[in-house]
């Protein structure tokens, strides 16, 4: 592929799409091209380019479908088929879930959506995450797309993880590449009194994988701070006042303003992110206003992690390779 350097710093440009940053550290906008138009294979590796580089790439004033959503994930990779979906989610199209699909879940369990969202985000490092981090090979890259929006909050922030390990000092990122730590499902939920159906659940479709707290990114071969507030439990080998010291401080390194992005989403809007070397935010600030959020997502398979080591994850429980 053949691309030319556009009149912007860092701009990049092939067949009549441009590549924009937006940020210093990630966090991209792609302009002139129609996803759900027939992609040329040099736009194709643009947009593959730039996803590697910049972590998240968004485009503006898109006019997908579901199948176009489908047709235009299978560019970069293998949609995964997810075995349950919500009731928002579209018949016909299992590779897309709904994302309002999370507003059922409180109610499943005897509770409204902003107390299950308070017993699982109670810190303000806890809503960081990748997506599907516990298992054992979690997404390589999520691409998400607004069908109704706020007409003011409800944006997404990301943060890059390969620039938050290369901003560590040496002795530092010599000490985190040997470590590995294990991510759960769940981890961190603050049980309501008495008895707790959700909890019971979480119980008893326990899904935790131990991962290298270094993950070494398969395409890019960059090193990558892998932490997220999510589903991070424990660091293997150290112990727990050591491990929450620790996970507190990388956690904040990984979060830093300076390694961040943070997108306003509008009707159309499609966000196209690399969830190997990225953790994002899902806003909290729009619940409380009444406006409909309605985003569909399709993941690409990934692989299982690989450390500095060279050792790969290993699967605790409730999680198979490619088995969703």
């Amino acid at each position: 592929m053949t691309t030319d350097r556009g009149t912007a710093a860092g701009a990049r440009s092939a067949a009549g799409a441009e590549v924009r940053p937006v940020a210093g550290n990630i966090g991209a906008e792609i302009t002139g091209v129609d996803l759900a138009g027939g992609l040329d294979d040099a736009v194709v590796a643009l947009i593959r380019e730039a996803v590697l580089r910049w972590k998240v790439v968004f485009f503006r004033d898109q006019r997908l479908d579901h199948a176009g959503h489908v047709a235009f994930a299978r560019r970069f990779g293998e949609p995964i088929v997810l075995g349950r979906r919500g009731s928002a989610s579209p018949a016909g199209f299992p590779e897309v879930e709904t994302t309002a699909d999370r507003l059922e879940l409180g109610g499943r369990f005897g509770m409204e959506h902003e107390e299950w969202l308070q017993r699982r985000r109670h810190t303000l490092l806890r809503g960081w995450h990748c997506d599907h981090g516990a298992r054992i090979d979690p997404p390589a890259a999520t691409i998400l797309r607004a069908e109704t929006v706020p007409p003011y909050g409800g944006d997404t922030t990301w943060s890059n993880l390969a620039a938050a390990y290369a901003g560590l000092s040496a002795p530092v990122r010599a000490f985190v590449d040997g470590l590995r730590a294990e991510h759960r499902l769940g981890v961190g939920y603050q049980p309501r009194p008495g008895d707790d159906s959700y909890l019971r659940h979480l119980l008893d479709h326990q899904v935790a994988s131990v991962h290298p707290l270094v993950r070494v990114h398969p395409e890019s071969g960059e090193r990558v701070l892998y932490v997220n507030g999510y589903y991070v439990e424990q660091i293997a080998g150290v112990s727990r006042p050591e491990s929450a010291a620790l996970l507190e401080m990388l956690l904040e390194q990984a979060v830093r303003p300076e390694y961040t992005v943070r997108f306003r989403w509008e009707p159309g809007s499609v966000a196209f992110w690399d969830n190997r070397a990225t953790i994002h935010l899902a806003p909290s600030d729009n619940a409380h206003l009444g406006f409909p959020r309605v985003m569909h997502r399709v993941m690409l398979h990934g692989e299982v992690p690989v450390g500095v080591d060279g050792k790969p994850s290993q699967p605790v429980t409730g999680t198979q390779v490619r088995r969703w």
